[in-house]
């Protein structure tokens, strides 16, 4: 995945705010994309997000704005929040406009929302 411009600003989200969302977003309201890879998955994910590993790019980016709606709120998340980062920075690149990264990712959420989730 090349990163057209990563000077991009994009909305960052803390954990307690995707925990907000999630609890009291209507569903189908929010786009959510976790782009860790499948082996990080199976250790631990949160219900809802789908997966898009940045090591299958080839095999998905094609269809992005098929697959989800550039004008829906998207939130994307990964392990600590910096694959993420690139994804959104694509996102908005692909015309993606309500797209928000979340600051520390699933770790952070493990350790300040919920503490029965896996850590790795």
């Amino acid at each position: 995945m090349t990163v057209p411009n990563a000077d991009v600003p994009i909305t960052q989200i803390s954990v307690e705010e995707l925990a907000t969302q999630l609890a009291t977003a209507a569903p189908g309201t929010l786009q959510l994309i976790d782009v860790r890879e499948p082996h990080e998955w199976a250790i631990v994910h949160l219900d809802g997000f789908e997966l898009l590993p940045l090591s299958q790019f080839e095999t998905w980016s094609g269809q992005i704005s098929q697959r989800f709606d550039p004008n829906q709120e998207t939130i994307v998340l990964c392990h600590h929040g910096m694959r993420s980062q690139h994804m959104c920075a694509w996102l908005v690149s692909q015309g993606f406009q309500q797209v928000k990264n979340v600051v520390g990712g699933i770790d952070a959420y493990a350790i300040r929302i919920d503490p029965s989730l896996r850590q790795y």
